[in-house]
């Protein structure tokens, strides 16, 4: 008796789920790396009150007194403050530009390989919002969505993705650290340290933006090319 042979594999792309449909991320992704842009900008701004805060605290520290010492802190605060409004107006901003990004990139990459992903669809937004999965999910999804969105066939290495999220970890836990630092500083030795901490954070900050604006750049113009290159026959495009 003769072994039935096994149904070969549909050639990709595979067929997209209902609802997905191929639109152009790249109106999207300039507008999510001007935001970066203004992240990053934020926070060159928050590491120069940070030099000011420490410097001015160390030189109280060594005894410094006087009217001009006492202006040079006023000053200092007035940006510190100032500072951490800019940088919370421009996270929120660039958090919602992003994922309007991220969900056109998700869907994309349903029409190029649905094979690819490993979450649901909906996980592309709830994912930030869930306390513990979000450590790793959104990795996971980025990851996913730059296999799908690779040239068929190719070993795409995941780079550019670890690092950023790499840092944006590694940040996350600076940050609240030098939160609580600084809010529970009282002397003026503490109140230095916090400044020195809050520095390093505001520091890794740009760096992780850095490189969420390389994986949005390089991501787009992943999925542009894979339109282009004509490896994608009869898929549904959204007029």
């Amino acid at each position: 008796m003769t072994t039935p042979m096994p149904a070969p594999m549909p050639a990709p792309p595979y067929p997209a789920p209902p609802g997905a449909w191929l639109r152009s991320p790249a109106a999207l992704g300039r507008a999510a790396v001007v935001l970066f842009g203004l992240v990053i900008a934020a926070d060159l701004f928050a590491c120069y009150a940070d030099l000011l805060e420490a410097s001015v605290t160390g030189d109280i520290a060594d005894g410094a007194v006087g009217a001009a010492v006492i202006n040079r802190a006023d000053r200092a605060d007035t940006l510190y403050r100032a500072a951490g409004i800019s940088q919370g107006v421009a996270l929120v901003a660039t958090a919602v530009v992003y994922l309007c990004w991220l969900w056109r990139i998700r869907v994309n990459a349903e029409v190029f390989d649905a094979s690819r992903h490993r979450m649901k669809r909906g996980w592309t937004i709830g994912a930030w919002f869930c306390p513990v999965v979000n450590l790793w999910f959104p990795r996971r999804i980025v990851a996913d969505s730059w296999d799908a969105s690779a040239p068929w066939g190719s070993r795409s290495g995941h780079t550019p993705v670890n690092a950023w999220w790499t840092l944006w970890i590694v940040g996350l836990v600076v940050g609240r650290f030098a939160d609580t630092t600084s809010r529970h500083a009282e002397t003026v030795e503490e109140l230095r340290q916090a400044a020195n901490v809050m520095l390093f954070s505001d520091a890794l900050d740009i760096v992780a933006a850095v490189l969420a604006l390389v994986v949005v750049v390089r991501l787009t113009r992943m999925q542009e090319r894979k339109v282009l290159s004509g490896e994608l026959l009869q898929i549904p495009v959204a007029g």
